[in-house]
């Protein structure tokens, strides 16, 4: 017994003086409870939207108003025309649109019944499908509040209309996530392990000695992965397209050179990762834990991130799949340009310099 106790008391010092272990046993729980806690619910909030109110009555202005009220919608717009709908969808500010027709309020008084529209964003099909049901809910609750005194009972039908994706095919909303996921994980694995495979079987120090800068031994061994990584864009978008039925709405063109630029900002982390990294094992540890959860709770394809708290939108921001699953949509769904993802482009090509530049700098320092 007393062998066995001074093992146990032998390990309990192993694991104390352990950082690594002791962090992943007490702090990884806590932190993955903290995070999982805010981030994984069914539940949508603070939803933007847009109001088109075309009567401007007291009827519609209290509608409108409620609507406004409840925690789950958040209005930002309020506009005048039907023309401004589709355009406000495309710049993906809201997922829904009120339309409030003509002669709302008049409606009710005379005639006793009234028609208002629900225009959801159904590139995302269940929370479409949530954010029509949260609105009929508030718009029947307005409903049985005005017919408490009344004999005959006002009656208010909602007409629902889904953009992008009339049938509400869950593989419209998946897909571009799955790219984002299976891009990332697959190059920043195949890259993490380039450099660090190089030290483990002692051929980094026939590399040191050649002729080559850092920034083309990099380069060198960057290329093979982005070529094989190409491959399996072009097997991606052939599986979603005549497997899953998702139709490349806009341009192919767009769209590969885009995954292309997001596959190289995965290259980039192995590559961050790889130099940094001791062992094989210790890089294929790394790039799972670090970009696996991160993809799949921040990209916004499982959950909403407007159902976070703002400290956790922010995080969201430093993931490079959340604005990949971003640009798909709106090429691939929406059949949206350039123009309408530019901020996008933009954010991935910063980051990918970003990497490649640190990635460099350190390869110097490992080299002197």
């Amino acid at each position: 017994m007393r062998q066995f106790l001074i093992f146990v008391k032998k390990e309990w010092f192993h694991i104390w003086r352990d950082r690594r272990t002791l962090f992943i046993l007490i702090w990884m729980p806590v932190a993955q409870i903290v995070l999982y806690g805010f981030a994984l619910t069914n539940e949508v909030k603070n939803s933007r939207i847009a109001v088109l109110d075309l009567s401007n009555d007291p009827a519609s202005t209290a509608l409108s108003q409620r609507i406004d009220a409840s925690r789950y919608f958040e209005v930002i717009r309020y506009l005048h025309s039907y023309r401004e709908i589709e355009e406000t969808f495309r710049q993906g500010k809201i997922r829904l649109a009120v339309v409030l027709p003509k002669g709302f309020g008049d409606d009710l008084l005379h005639s006793n019944h009234a028609q208002i529209q629900l225009i959801a964003d159904a590139s995302d099909p269940n929370t479409a499908n949530t954010l029509t049901n949260y609105a009929t809910a508030i718009i029947n609750d307005y409903q049985k509040s005005l017919n408490q005194d009344q004999e005959l009972p006002y009656q208010i039908r909602a007409q629902v209309r889904m953009l992008y994706n009339p049938e509400l095919k869950g593989a419209y909303n998946f897909v571009p996530g799955v790219m984002a996921l299976v891009l990332m994980l697959v190059c920043a694995m195949m890259t993490s392990i380039a450099i660090v495979r190089e030290k483990e079987m002692g051929t980094m120090e026939v590399i040191l000695v050649s002729p080559l800068r850092p920034f083309k031994i990099i380069l060198a061994k960057t290329i093979p992965y982005l070529i094989i990584s190409t491959l399996n864009i072009a097997t991606i978008l052939l599986l979603s397209v005549f497997v899953l039925d998702v139709p490349i709405t806009g341009s192919l063109v767009l769209l590969i050179a885009e995954s292309i630029l997001f596959t190289i900002t995965s290259l980039s982390i192995g590559l961050l990762i790889s130099i940094g990294a001791k062992t094989q094992q210790a890089a294929m540890f790394t790039s799972m834990m670090s970009l696996f959860l991160p993809t799949l709770l921040f990209a916004g394809f499982l959950f909403p991130v407007e159902n976070m708290p703002l400290p956790l939108q922010i995080i969201s921001n430093v993931v490079p799949a959340k604005w990949y699953y971003i640009i798909v949509k709106a090429v691939m769904i929406k059949g949206l340009g350039i123009m309408s993802i530019w901020k996008e482009t933009l954010v991935l090509v910063g980051m990918t310099v970003v990497l490649l530049i640190f990635s460099i700098s350190r390869f110097k320092i490992r080299l002197g």
